[in-house]
């Protein structure tokens, strides 16, 4: 089994467990010790994995860490731990005395379900305050597993991981900086892109205007780019093939026809099914698996082909469109949509249902 096969197991277990976890020590022996076994090391080794690792820190003696996973009987990496349900936002202050006060390279703070991954690129041997990595076991993409695996124990490198950490954390800043502000754009963003298309004063009223005008069109633009990177990979002309179904009613041949007799797929509804795919496109290993499936009544989008597991249904054969999305019951709310490009207004709620199979 590849390594990329072991975190996905890994983020399965993660979410079919992480709810019978009541204590900091379930999690780390339920979700973090196998986490740390995947990137290579015996946890049962002490040569390599130390449990309750001691940090002195000045005069205060016997200080410990959860974790100190070693290389040449010297410690590598520090890994401080979390209850699966803390938010790890008030936690690294800890990780930082004790990376003040060894000669590791790397600390990590994790809840077992997000891992994050600290160095010192600003001032050497003192912890960043914000961490140049960060893997969430249940949302993570393909390229950040590549990133992973450089803390394999037979790829550790120190120096390769240190020539891109820098790059890796500024890089993840601006996007999370740049989704902030596609998402609730500032004024000083929407002046960047008003100057030049609009020769008025750019007055509260007219910027609160430009502020829809900008959403809008980055949200056509991401539709549009999703759409090409959707036909470069299946092609133009074809069709999403479903996965395999499971779980579902099985229809007899004749029902079959006389159910698609009576259905008509438009245009806008492919359109609207394509700006879904690209909202799950970062959420899922396999586009193929969001599929779609037209009724009579509705245009429902799923996962895996399976009726249980639908992820929003577009209701557009009257004179007003209507987009459903379902919540933790899985029971629909219709919702008004004026242009496809408001499907994105329901981004939270769709990728949400995604995560609930």
């Amino acid at each position: 089994m590849d390594f990329k096969d072991q975190i996905k197991m890994l983020s399965e277990r993660v979410i079919k467990l992480k709810e019978n976890l009541q204590t900091e020590e379930a999690t780390k022996n339920a979700l973090i010790m196998p986490f740390i076994q995947a990137l290579g090391y015996d946890v049962f080794d002490p040569t390599e994995v130390i449990p309750e690792y001691t940090c002195d820190l000045g005069i205060k003696k016997g200080e410990k860490i959860d974790y100190a996973i070693c290389k040449d009987g010297a410690p590598i990496i520090l890994v401080e731990c979390k209850h699966w349900k803390e938010n790890l936002n008030s936690h690294n202050n800890q990780l930082f005395r004790y990376f003040h006060a060894s000669n590791a390279r790397f600390g990590i703070l994790t809840n077992g379900v997000v891992y994050r991954f600290y160095t010192d690129l600003v001032e050497k041997n003192k912890m960043d305050e914000k961490p140049f990595f960060e893997f969430n076991m249940e949302q993570y993409r393909g390229s950040q597993v590549s990133k992973l695996k450089e803390f394999h124990k037979s790829y550790f490198d120190i120096d390769a991981i240190l020539n891109t950490a820098s790059e890796l954390k500024y890089t993840n800043e601006i996007r999370n900086a740049i989704a902030k502000e596609v998402a609730e754009p500032s004024d000083d963003f929407v002046k960047y892109f008003a100057k030049p298309v609009y020769s008025g004063r750019l007055n509260g009223e007219v910027l609160e205007q430009f502020k829809t005008i900008v959403k809008s069109a980055f949200a056509q633009y991401c539709n549009d780019y999703m759409n090409e990177r959707l036909k470069s990979a299946i092609g133009v002309d074809a069709v999403v093939s479903p996965a395999p179904a499971t779980e579902q009613k099985q229809e007899s041949p004749a029902e079959q026809v006389e159910e698609a007799s009576k259905v008509q797929t438009t245009d806008e509804e492919m359109a609207g099914f394509r700006i879904v795919q690209a909202i799950c496109y970062a959420e899922i290993d396999n586009i193929e698996r969001i599929v779609s499936r037209d009724t009579q009544s509705y245009f429902g989008i799923l996962l895996d082909d399976n009726n249980r597991k639908p992820i929003c249904r577009l209701h557009f054969n009257t004179a007003n469109k209507y987009i459903e999305v379902f919540d933790e019951s899985r029971i629909g709310t219709k919702h008004l949509i004026n242009s496809l490009s408001d499907i994105y207004k329901y981004q939270a709620q769709i990728i949400s249902a995604l995560k609930m199979y």
